[in-house]
């Protein structure tokens, strides 16, 4: 799945660290979602487009091809 978490935590001006400690994860999360490594739960993909304040569907975009 595709995602633009580091396009949305720049434009915030937030360190992967700064996001992590917001979300209750680790920063080694964070890299591995920014870098398609790893797919968040929903609860956490929910978590993540509430605390930017939109849908997940802005962050997280659903290739049916892989």
């Amino acid at each position: 799945m595709k995602n633009r978490l580091r396009e949305f935590r720049e434009v915030h001006g937030l360190t992967q660290e700064e996001l992590a400690r917001a979300l209750g994860v680790t920063r080694q999360t964070i890299i591995a979602i920014e870098k398609g490594k790893y797919d968040p739960s929903l609860k956490l993909a929910f978590k993540i487009a509430r605390f930017f304040g939109v849908k997940i569907e802005d962050i997280f975009i659903y290739d049916e091809d892989q």
